[in-house]
């Protein structure tokens, strides 16, 4: 448990100290709850939330911040190879299993800080929290999703030397998994050759469950959607413990 707190330490103080990182991380979500939430929220009308969208947008994304906040701290295995951290660790008397873990927590808590900056933010911007148990459920699905796609890009960067093929690969992957997650729209209004798709997106899970805890609204079981994003953070910490233990320096 020391190694994973000390990885895990060392992940929190690189973020803390990196203030570009945190600006640069909320200023999309921002930019579409600003833009896009306000442009449409007059125009747009979605069952169970009216003609308020920015009600409807804010669950995704505090989503949105969370799974780009996540995903790209994969990015920090490639940076550690390249400087030779990671060798260095890998050296060390501890498992790999150890330093994964250490790196997927750390990775899932700043992806989770960012997200509760979204969630502060957007209670400027009309957020209306349906209670205390509603906000511990919205946080624990920001956490799933944190450790989901944190293990994910652990993943990817196990297998790769270069940041800028490890950033084109995840945009190229993060952009549809986003995209088809219904952060953006209800999944009760897509086609019908579309809709298996979106329901084989684990994203689209954790969105519903922090729809469901913010607002009380969901259109999936919010049962069903713990249920779903639970088991696809277990596989992909899974997964992301195998590939790593094969990185080679």
């Amino acid at each position: 448990m020391d190694i994973i707190y000390t990885i895990w330490l060392r992940s929190m103080k690189r973020y803390i100290r990196s203030k570009s990182r945190i600006i640069g991380s909320i200023s999309m979500p921002l930019f579409f709850l600003l833009f896009l939430g306000f442009g449409l929220n007059s125009v747009v009308s979605i069952p169970g939330f009216g003609e308020n969208y920015i009600q409807f947008l804010i669950p995704g994304m505090v989503a949105m911040s969370v799974l780009f906040t996540s995903v790209f701290s994969g990015i920090q295995i490639i940076w550690d190879k390249q400087f030779g951290f990671l060798k260095e660790t890998l050296i060390a008397p501890v498992t790999r299993m150890e330093i994964m873990l250490g790196q997927t927590f750390g990775g899932a808590t700043t992806a989770v800080i960012q997200g509760i900056m979204i969630m502060v933010i957007s209670l400027f911007l009309g957020l209306q929290v349906q209670s205390v148990s509603g906000f511990l459920i919205a946080l624990g699905f920001m956490v799933l999703i944190g450790i989901s796609f944190t293990a994910f890009g652990i993943a990817i960067a196990s297998r790769m030397e270069d940041m800028t093929g490890f950033q084109l690969i995840m945009n190229f992957v993060i952009f549809p998994i986003f995209g088809l997650s219904g952060a953006l729209f209800p999944i009760s209004s897509l086609p019908n050759w579309l809709l298996p798709i979106t329901t084989c997106d684990p994203l689209t899970y954790g969105v519903e469950g922090i729809r469901y805890g913010l607002t009380g609204v969901s259109q999936i079981n919010p049962v069903l959607c713990f249920i779903v994003i639970g088991g696809f953070a277990c596989a992909m910490t899974v997964i992301g413990a195998y590939l790593f233990r094969k990185i080679s320096i």
